[in-house]
């Protein structure tokens, strides 16, 4: 059993102690491992109580407001929706030793391709409690230690957790490391901790993130940031269109799938962009707009949208309109201002979605449906450390299967290379 959190050791000490767990835990079998969690998601629950009152403590001394305070906040169904991820992920396939191919070569040599483990996975995120849990789930399943350094505001929320997870019989020493979040010193050292740590995630908003990827001497993959685009095509279903934009604004703003920007085809955006103005604007919604959608929304409350808000993530109850000329246009405005993280087109016109799918570079990329999907739970991979929004080494929803590299067993019968 993992000793209980310390604030008196030291970043490296704690790192090193990951390395020791990781050899361990890439020793368990797959039933240990999710003996491990349902203990783990068992205690989630049975301390409720105790994981609101540090997450209330938190609450009062954050400062946080709108988005950023819905981030940190945890109530009796949260707390109940973390519990319940730890056993979705305890009933996923392990990937962990996963054949993936095999093959003989005319000398013999029985060559095989398997998945391992990571080792070290370190995790840099802001005030969301919930993905210290869900990133821990991961790490056990696919038997990963894991180092968590979260954002000062939740220190009381993440040192609970930690604890209460750590705590669970069959988690080794170092396993679960929490760094200390009330300075930036952590984070250096995490980020420039060669060789002990193998991978990074940087998960918050784009600053965190392109601090990490710039300063960080251990491997990163970047996730998070969503400037997310929804384009309603000339042959779309304007009902559909309605639901889907009002969904992906207003369904949860403050997270990364969220819709950011709307793009609407100038064949219909006479008649559609007032009638989806007002839908938004009735759901509490800050609207901004090109020249030409502030035109067709007249009398509407359009702020002009000025060239910073075309890549801007907002993050809250906000979206900047633009009318396009055609299809092109379209995916020529996502590919230059998206941060590559997820887009929606909607039409009927099966062709203009094909061009669409195929030509937006970006990681989730939809045909009907609305932007809020891209989740690892909601593809059916259960938690996720984040949306990878790069492409190596893997891109999309960053779940089990992300969380292992690849080695190659070979077996020979005392071959030698001539």
């Amino acid at each position: 059993m993992a000793s209980p959190v310390t604030s008196a050791m030291s970043t490296r000490e704690k790192l090193l102690r990951a390395r020791v767990a990781a050899a361990r835990l890439a020793q368990l079998t797959t039933p240990e491992k999710n003996k491990i969690l349902h203990a783990m998601a068992e205690a989630v629950e049975q301390n409720a109580e105790r994981i609101l009152e540090a997450n209330r403590a938190d609450l009062e001394s954050s400062g946080l407001t709108g988005s950023l305070r819905d981030r940190l906040m945890l109530n009796a169904d949260r707390v109940k929706a973390m519990a319940q991820g730890v056993r979705d992920v305890a009933g996923l396939k392990d990937p962990v030793y996963e054949l993936l191919s095999e093959w003989t070569r005319p000398n013999g040599l029985r060559i095989q391709k398997l998945r391992v483990p990571l080792g070290v996975v370190g995790i840099i995120y802001e005030a969301r409690p919930n993905v210290t849990v869900d990133t821990v789930a991961l790490a056990v399943k696919t038997s990963n230690a894991i180092v968590l350094r979260g954002g000062k505001e939740a220190v009381n929320s993440n040192r609970c957790l930690v604890e209460i997870l750590s705590g669970v019989e069959g988690v080794p020493d170092g396993g679960i490391e929490l760094l200390d979040s009330s300075t930036r010193q952590s984070v250096q050292e995490l980020i420039q901790a060669r060789g002990l740590v193998d991978v990074l995630v940087p998960r918050g908003g784009s600053e965190l993130i392109s601090f990490v990827a710039r300063n960080a001497t251990v491997p990163v993959i970047e996730t998070g940031a969503g400037n997310c685009h929804i384009f309603v095509d000339e042959a779309a279903d304007l009902d559909m269109a309605d639901r889907i934009v009002v969904n992906a604004k207003t369904q949860r703003p403050s997270v990364c799938n969220a819709a950011e920007k709307l793009l609407v085809h100038q064949a219909i955006a006479k008649d559609y962009v007032p009638r989806i103005a007002k839908l938004l604007l009735d759901q509490g919604v800050e609207l901004r707009g090109d020249e030409r959608a502030m035109h067709y929304a007249s009398g509407i409350a359009v702020r002009p949208a000025e060239e910073q808000d075309w890549g801007e993530e907002y993050l809250r109850l906000c979206i900047a309109i633009r009318v396009v000329n055609d299809l092109d246009e379209a995916i020529a405005h996502i590919n230059r201002y998206s941060t590559k993280h997820s887009e929606a087109i909607v039409t009927r016109n099966e062709a203009n979605a094909r061009r669409f799918l195929r030509y937006v570079d970006s990681a989730a990329v939809y045909w009907n449906a609305s932007t809020r999907f891209t989740d690892g739970a909601e593809f059916g991979f259960g938690a996720e450390m984040g949306i990878s929004t790069q492409k190596l080494h893997c891109r999309g929803p960053f779940a089990l299967a992300e969380l292992t590299s690849t080695k190659y067993e070979i077996v020979g019968g005392g071959q030698i290379r001539e």
